[in-house]
C-alpha cells in the first residue's frame, strides 16, 4: 500500500456482518428517499430546466471503493462551460461559476440527491468519505500515500469530514478531510453512521451552512 506515515496503522472499524448491514440499509434508504423526493426531482428538473446552462444532470468520473471508477450523478449547478481550460478545478464556497438555480440548489446541498442513485447501485454509501477525482488523489499522494486507505472504503453523501470542514478548496483542506476519513475509518460504526446523518438531517432543517 506505499510508505505510510509513522503514525497511520488502519484497521477497519467494522467487521463483515456490520459492512453486509450497512450496505443493506444503504439500498433501503435508497428506495425510500428516491421514491418519497420524487416531487422534489420533479420540481428542480423543472427548474434547472426553465433555467437553461446545459443539461439539468451532470456526471462526472470519481474514484470509489477498492480505487475503481464510477460515474457521480449531480443535478447541475454550473454551466457546462466551468473548466473551459480542461484543467480540473475545485469547487468553491460561493463559487462565481455557479448558475442562479444552482447557486441555491448547492447551499442546501440538493444538487446531491441524484446520488441516491449512486446508492442504491452500490457505487456509494449515505456515510463515507466524499469522492475525489483522480487528479486530486494525485495530488494528495504527493503529500502522502495514506489516501489509498480511503479505498477500504465505499463513498458517502455525508461525513464527519463534511460536516466539519466545509468545501475542499485548498490542499490544507483536503489533507484535513482525509486525516478525518482515516480517523472515521478507524472508529466506524452503524451507530456512528447513525448520529452523523441524523446531524446532517438537523443541519439541513435548520439551514445550517456546511
Amino acid at each position: 500500500m506505499g510508505q505510510l506515515t509513522a503514525e497511520t496503522n488502519i484497521k477497519d472499524g467494522m467487521n463483515v456482518c456490520e459492512r453486509a448491514v450497512k450496505r443493506c440499509l444503504d439500498v433501503m434508504g435508497a428506495c425510500v428517499g428516491l421514491v418519497l423526493l420524487s416531487p422534489v426531482f420533479l420540481l428542480i428538473y423543472l427548474l434547472l430546466k426553465k433555467q437553461g446552462y446545459g443539461s439539468v444532470i451532470f456526471s462526472q468520473e470519481r474514484i470509489g471503493y477498492k480505487g475503481l471508477p464510477f460515474r457521480i450523478y449531480k443535478f447541475r449547478t454550473m454551466c457546462e462551460e466551468s473548466e473551459v481550460d480542461g484543467l480540473p478545478r475545485l469547487a468553491e464556497k460561493d463559487d462565481v461559476r455557479l448558475t442562479p438555480v444552482g447557486k441555491y440548489l448547492r447551499v442546501y446541498h440538493l444538487d446531491e440527491l441524484p446520488q441516491l442513485w449512486n446508492v442504491l447501485k452500490g457505487d456509494m454509501s449515505f456515510v463515507g468519505p466524499r469522492p475525489e477525482r483522480r487528479y486530486f488523489i494525485d495530488l494528495i499522494m504527493e503529500e502522502t500515500s495514506d489516501y489509498e486507505y480511503i479505498y477500504l472504503m465505499r463513498p458517502g453523501l455525508t461525513s464527519k469530514a463534511t460536516l466539519h470542514n466545509g468545501y475542499t478548496d485548498t490542499m490544507e483542506k483536503m489533507l484535513i478531510r482525509l486525516r478525518m476519513d482515516l480517523d472515521y475509518l478507524r472508529r466506524r460504526s452503524l451507530w456512528l453512521d447513525t448520529k452523523i446523518i441524523f446531524t446532517t438531517t438537523i443541519y439541513l432543517l435548520t439551514g445550517k451552512k456546511f
